[in-house]
């Protein structure tokens, strides 16, 4: 089978492009690069991936409807859709970035589905679309319509924008809520990261709302299960081909703990700095995952402990800087 997956510089792009190259599907990539974070580390990524002859890669941006098109040439079984600028707190600082990457160039990737007709579109949303909801745990059919950020705006924007292009032109459309998504080849602004690095450097850690603060955690070899069973199990016209899933791991975990854990598998013990709570942060997120257990048999299996003991082996040998 042969896939279009875009963002397969980023973290879960490059996870699911090695996944399905293993086993056996070609890959065609794309992504622009950019430096929110460490170029160095998406070029890694990258250099893992062109170990597989069924790997090709367009450097380019998604915004670019036109470069997307010319890059995404011949027939593919399904898009994949992970490129977008990532984080909540850096859509305060600089949000037309977000739109051009996550409304802009989530519209060139429908636009270009709607011309390529593949069988199946998967596009990545996120936890954050449940802004203020203070039902826990999180559930598709919560209300997505209180963000906390402008990035949760845009990803919700993302899922209704799917959401009229599946219905005006019978795409079948998938998006995925990912909750905390952490392990080897992570992004660098996410906490574990960063505690990591700071440790490292015996540089203080700054932990938020004085730590009084929960995360459902995923181990990504969890959420490729995840996405690769949605993929297999596109929406039908009784779904009216768009539909959501959260991918989580069932089982928040409160951050002091993910500091002890990291402290225990780096040998180090780090100094805090207790600071506020940020713009667009939350202060517990929890996926309910029934709907994914049901219809995908998704069933995480990685919990935070082992997830992080795997993840500070891997920073260990990676020897290039994160921040």
């Amino acid at each position: 089978m042969r896939f279009l997956i875009t963002g397969a510089a980023g973290f879960i792009g490059a996870a699911t492009a090695q996944r399905l190259l293993a086993r056996g599907d070609e890959v065609v990539g794309v992504d622009n690069l950019n430096e929110y974070y460490a170029v160095a580390l998406k070029k890694a990524r990258l250099e893992r991936l062109r170990a597989n002859k069924g790997f090709s890669f367009a450097r380019l941006d998604i915004a670019d409807a036109a470069a997307l098109k010319k890059a995404a040439t011949g027939e593919f079984d399904g898009i994949l859709h992970f490129a977008a600028q990532a984080g909540v707190r850096y859509s305060i600082e600089n949000p037309f970035a977000y739109e051009r990457s996550n409304l802009q160039g989530h519209l060139s990737v429908l636009e270009l589905a709607r011309s390529l007709e593949p069988a199946h579109v998967v596009y990545a949303s996120s936890s954050s679309v449940y802004g203020a909801n203070e039902k826990a745990p999180f559930a598709e059919s919560d209300r997505t319509d209180e963000p906390v950020s402008f990035y949760g705006a845009t990803k919700k924007a993302n899922e209704v924008m799917s959401a009229a292009y599946a219905r005006l032109y019978k795409l079948p459309l998938t998006g995925l809520r990912f909750f905390t998504v952490y392990g080897p080849w992570g992004r660098p602004d996410m906490a574990y990261l960063i505690f990591m690095e700071k440790m490292q450097k015996g540089e203080p850690i700054e932990i938020f709302n004085q730590g009084k603060m929960g995360r459902d955690f995923t181990y990504i070899d969890d959420i490729i299960d995840g996405v690769i069973a949605a993929l297999a199990h596109p929406p039908g016209e009784e779904d009216a081909l768009h539909r959501v899933f959260n991918l989580g791991n069932d089982r928040p975990e409160e951050l002091m703990t993910l500091v002890s854990l990291i402290e225990a598998e780096m040998g180090i013990e780090a100094r805090k700095i207790f600071k506020g709570m940020q713009k667009g942060d939350v202060v517990r997120t929890w996926a309910d995952i029934s709907r994914a257990r049901k219809i995908l048999g998704y069933q995480p299996a990685i919990g935070l402990k082992e997830g992080i003991a795997r993840t500070a082996e891997w920073r260990k040998t990676y020897n290039s800087p994160l921040l």
